[in-house]
């Protein structure tokens, strides 16, 4: 057993002190930006937003063609004092004007009247007052910190970009030596930070094909609550390469290209370490793959006459020739599973990962230092009812044990309603499938038909349980969605069309159900097929038409679109269903008398969509769920805001199907919280009516659950959009915060509340990569719960075992240098567990214990509230859930969510 395991995270060393570079810095410039800002404005006829300036392109330029150029700041279209451009070596103006002039012409290229100078000779002319600014010098701290109330670090806000642009440099600066292969890393810059991928791209011969694939090791700047340091976090994984384009060009609808030319200009410091991003997509109004508007690709065959770069078309028509260069240019495009098929499988292996982060530890080494390891806190890592690690009993014993529980939960679900089912089958086999699992699952005998020969119906009755299965063909219900085509009108609106069409042929073919407790479970395409018409899957209209008719609904694939047996989705069909039904019962803990024996779990999810959400309407929904263990009916609830009154789970589905409203939005809301922890639009008006309308209702919950003894359980990454004080320069011990208003003792809002934060790597690698070892030199996964020695400490991470649908690789399996003897190891699929980072904000310490005249009762420990959120995680046989069981179910509830445009 391990008992310690190790982030991928590195902090400022303070053995080293203040890292501090001396980085030649240039500003905007009030009259450049007036002139950017004029000339995109009569560009596009948007004279109404004046701090709206695009300098996406602009900055992949400097980044790409401007030598010793290593960052760009932030909101320079906002605030010209700000520094524009972080370089090692002034760039003459020279270099800079063409790139300038070149992006600007781009802005005016539709613009057949424009006449005059144009800005690259405006820039060069010191007669005219539009010019570039003189460099200036700049120390840079680039460990600067500023540490909030509640005592978590915070980097200096141009550290989110500029930080992980030098560490990517410094690495790449050094080659990795693995075996007797050494990779070499180029930059790219990212949204979020800055990556590094090994170049040239290795090779994988499979089936007479040669396959391309790259390290690549992800660099982001983040926080950690109350954590003294701010953290870089390394992430370490595999960037395949398309080289075999399986779709037509008028469904690409857009594909990152990463670019590698050599400098137009004399030699700089940074020749041959960037890749440049581009993106490659079908523009429908020219009616051809054309690169998109902030692609540098745009404008790199009029900087540089000399060199010949790839047009879009013969790009996507060889890839390959691309890819392994073209004179001294060369490109790749970045895989994605909508082209077709892949050999090389995704991910790295523990010990790859470990040897990847030792040289990352080696080269930042004395700046930054690898965070401490954290060591288990409990050995306590599953509920009683589940069989622990290393238990060898027996399959049929364990099964049958699972059976009973699912039983209980279902009769316990139903309260003596009987439960009906419609099975909508395209393949007899699924039909047949479904039939057989049911009984298994809850240990009842084969099941029962009754009536006619053609109306295949079955019965299960047994132990208070009644259960009626009618199986019948599909019919045209899962067909394709029939949306139209006219594009004068919005997408939304024939979208709605379109469903309202299918809810009414679902009214024709079916009844509601006779009871209360009804599911539908329907055999459908996987979207896959549906991928060549946008919007026909059919799988949202079916579920808003079976919720008007107070049917929930489970889907299943056919065979031919998932690698999954018939067996096993089956299953996973009616476990999901049972869920819906609220069928399920929470664990029971093995973590002490600490956690009190009533304890009832409340979960907050914010479900958000854009305009490219499921049904192409932007909504902002609050889900809250409670569920209660050792209660009788009623054990999982949901909130129902307009009656405001708890409901069963599966009638909490259904109000969400018919409560969904689309709701005004703003793009800039969309992205109001670029990366953790930090705010980059403050989100007027319609942004802030809906934080203040989303605390109002968080408040009214709260009050709501008082009554016992409470632990509310929230994703910060889902909910700090509309609840901005879950911030982690917000947090602070035991306190709670609402808008402007000063933080509360957690207690004002109930004496036995506690308040547990989770959150995940969140798409941004909020959360560090890990891996467990031991003083053997092991490397390898673990299970359980894991802390620092610090006894204030309230920041935990839960590690779950892989679970048993994920291939069993050995530990050492190397795929950047595979070996002789593991010539095939490219093509495995390595699954590394999350980490899940719980935060106990709110428990009854000895501060707050002694706030409220409490003094002499024995105060919580976090780690027994972290290992209760850890041991939530595990539910009947489930593989162990990415979040505790509350916020799972809060979280599904939303795929009922589905506004339509009115």
């Amino acid at each position: 057993m391990y008992h310690t395991i190790r982030s991928a995270a590195y902090e400022a060393d303070p053995r080293h002190g203040p890292w501090r570079e001396e980085l030649h810095v240039l500003r905007l410039g009030e009259d450049l930006r007036t002139e950017l800002t004029r000339m995109y404005a009569e560009a596009n006829g948007d004279t109404g937003r004046p701090d709206r300036l695009p300098v996406r392109q602009l900055n992949s330029l400097f980044q790409a063609m401007a030598p010793g150029v290593i960052a760009t700041g932030r909101n320079v279209g906002k605030d010209v004092h700000l520094p524009w451009l972080y370089a090692r070596q002034t760039v003459p103006p020279d270099v800079l004007a063409p790139l300038i002039g070149t992006w600007s012409a781009g802005l005016l290229r539709e613009d057949d009247n424009a006449d005059g100078p144009d800005l690259e000779e405006q820039l060069l002319d010191p007669a005219v007052p539009v010019r570039l600014q003189h460099w200036e010098t700049e120390q840079v701290d680039l460990t600067e910190t500023v540490t909030s109330a509640g005592g978590t670090a915070e980097p200096a806000a141009r550290l989110y970009s500029l930080l992980p642009e030098w560490v990517a440099f410094r690495l790449a600066n050094r080659p990795f030596r693995t075996g007797s292969t050494t990779l070499h890393f180029r930059v790219e810059s990212s949204g979020n930070g800055a990556r590094l991928v090994s170049w040239p791209p290795q090779r994988y011969e499979h089936r007479k094909q040669t396959w391309y694939y790259s390290a690549c090791l992800n660099i982001t700047v983040h926080t950690v609550p109350f954590a003294s340091r701010f953290r870089v976090h390394v992430s370490a994984q595999v960037r395949r390469w398309a080289t075999q384009l399986e779709v037509r060009p008028h469904l690409l609808g857009g594909a990152t290209v990463l670019l590698d030319a050599p400098l137009p200009w004399p030699e700089g410091p940074d020749r041959g370490y960037r890749l440049t991003m581009n993106t490659l997509g079908f523009d429908r109004r020219l009616k051809k793959l054309a690169w998109r508007r902030h692609s540098p690709a745009l404008l790199l065959p009029e900087l540089d006459i000399v060199r010949r770069y790839p047009e879009p078309a013969e790009l996507f028509t060889d890839p390959e020739r691309w890819i392994n260069g073209c004179g001294d240019v060369a490109a790749g495009i970045v895989y994605h599973p909508s082209v077709g098929p892949h050999a090389v499988g995704t991910g790295l292996m523990p010990r790859e990962r470990s040897d990847l982060d030792a040289w990352v530890e080696e080269g930042l080494s004395p700046v930054l230092r690898r965070v401490a390891d954290l060591a288990r806190v409990t050995r306590s890592n599953t509920p009683s009812l589940l069989p622990r690690s290393g238990d060898k009993a027996e399959p049929g014993v364990r099964e049958a044990q699972m059976a009973l529980l699912r039983r209980a939960a279902l009769s316990r679900a139903l309260n003596g309603r009987p439960l009906e089912v419609e099975v909508l089958w395209q393949d007899p086999e699924t039909r047949a499938a479904l039939l057989s699992e049911l009984p298994k699952l809850i240990g009842f005998a084969p099941g029962e038909r009754v009536g006619q020969e053609a109306d295949d119906t079955w019965q299960w009755q047994d132990d208070g349980i009644e259960i009626r299965v009618r199986a019948r063909p599909a019919g045209p219900l899962s067909d394709a969605l029939p949306v139209s085509r006219d594009r004068r009108r919005p997408r939304a609106v024939r979208f709605a069309e379109a469903v309202e069409g299918r809810c009414e042929l679902v009214a024709d073919k079916m009844a509601p159900p006779h009871g209360d407790a009804g599911i539908v479970i329907a055999e459908i395409a996987g979207k896959g097929r549906f991928a060549s018409a946008p919007d026909t899957d059919p799988k949202h209209a079916l579920r808003i038409a079976w919720a008007r008719q107070g049917w929930l609904s489970q889907f299943v694939n056919l065979s031919d679109d998932t690698d999954s047996g018939l067996e096993h989705r089956a299953r996973w069909t009616w476990l999901d269903s049972f869920r819906q039904l609220g069928a399920i019962s929470p664990p029971a803990h093995r973590v002490g008398a600490g956690i009190p024996g009533n304890i009832q779990y409340a979960a907050l999810w914010l479900v958000r969509y854009t305009r490219k959400g499921p049904t192409r309407c932007p909504v902002r929904r609050l889900v809250a769920v409670r569920v209660r263990s050792g209660d009788g009916p009623g054990a999982i609830e949901g909130w129902d805001a307009e009656r405001a009154e708890w409901v069963s789970y599966p009638r909490l589905l259904l109000l969400l199907s018919e409560a969904s409203e689309a709701v005004e939005t703003d793009s800039r809301d969309d992205d109001a919280v670029s990366r953790e922890g930090r705010q980059t639009a403050g989100g007027g008006g319609v942004a802030q009516s809906r934080k203040r309308e989303t605390e109002r209702q968080i408040r009214t919950l709260l009050f709501q659950l008082r009554d016992r003894p409470t632990l509310l359980l929230v994703d910060a990454g889902n909910l700090r959009q509309c609840w901005p004080r879950l911030r982690n320069g917000s947090l602070a011990r035991d306190m709670l915060g609402f808008g402007t208003e000063p933080d509360q003792r957690l207690t004002a809002y109930g004496n036995e509340l506690r308040m547990v934060c989770v959150r995940d790597a969140n798409g941004r690698e909020e959360v560090a990569e890990w891996y467990a070892h031991d003083t053997q030199g092991k490397i390898g996964f673990a299970e359980g719960v894991w802390g620092t020695s610090e006894l204030e400490n309230r920041v935990f991470a839960s590690t779950a075992a892989t679970p048993h649908t994920a291939a069993k690789l050995p530990k050492a399996l190397m795929k950047l240098v595979p070996t002789a003897e593991a010539r095939t190891a490219p093509g495995k699929t390595a699954w590394n567990p999350g980490q899940l980072e719980v935060t106990v904000l709110g428990c009854l310490s000895e501060e707050v214990l002694a706030d409220s005249g409490h003094e002499g009762d024995t105060p919580d420990r976090p780690a027994e509230w972290a290992t209760l959120v850890h041991q939530l995680r595990y539910h009947d046989d489930y593989p162990p859930l990415a979040r505790p069981l509350p916020l799972h179910l809060a979280r599904l509830a939303g795929q009922y969510v589905l506004p339509l445009s009115k």
